[in-house]
């Protein structure tokens, strides 16, 4: 399937685009020579980068579930809740950490997450952010990124297609894809 056509006011991203961004990201921090300990993800966004992240660098993965869209189907900002807990599997989170998100919106997030690093990880000894795209309107410039986005578009990412998809309607669904 194509995707529109992209405009200040919409950006729309395909998987094949989605997916070389995620590579061109990795190979942008490769680059910058410094060397991580481990990959914390914020989820649900940063999941897919976070895991390839952590499958090329061969790193550990974390997760952080933080979520802040509830509002208007989902594109109004609300306030930002942070998870208490966190999945990880190869022992605390500590030392060098790359943040890894799809996005800096407002910035808020990223702020807010390394605070809570800083005041609930100890032995987290440096972060670095990574992020696909930074809006205009974000407060906060990640240490790595791709794309500026500075008319602020709403991103429309490949995945968002199983927002409204309903497991009684996969049926159908499945059924637009066959030849």
């Amino acid at each position: 399937m194509t995707t529109p056509p992209s405009t200040d006011k919409d950006l729309w991203v395909s998987w094949d685009e989605y997916h070389r961004l995620i590579e061109r990201l990795a190979l942008m921090v490769y680059e910058s020579n410094w060397q991580f300990d481990m990959v914390l993800c914020l989820a649900r966004g940063g999941v897919r980068p976070g895991d390839v992240f952590s499958r090329i660098f061969d790193v550990p993965l974390a997760i952080l579930s933080t979520s802040s869209y509830r509002e208007e189907a989902g594109t109004k900002q609300g306030d930002l809740d942070i998870a208490k807990y966190m999945t990880m599997t190869k022992g605390p989170l500590k030392g060098r950490i790359l943040l890894v998100d799809d996005l800096a919106d407002s910035g808020v997030t990223l702020q807010k997450v390394r605070t809570h690093l800083k005041e609930n990880f100890p032995e987290v000894t440096e972060v670095r952010s990574a992020v696909i795209w930074v809006k205009g309107t974000s407060s906060i410039q990640p240490d790595y990124h791709l794309v500026d986005l500075p008319h602020n578009p709403w991103i429309h990412q490949p995945f968002e297609d199983y927002d409204g998809l309903r497991p009684h309607q996969l049926t159908a669904w499945m059924k637009k894809f066959e030849k």
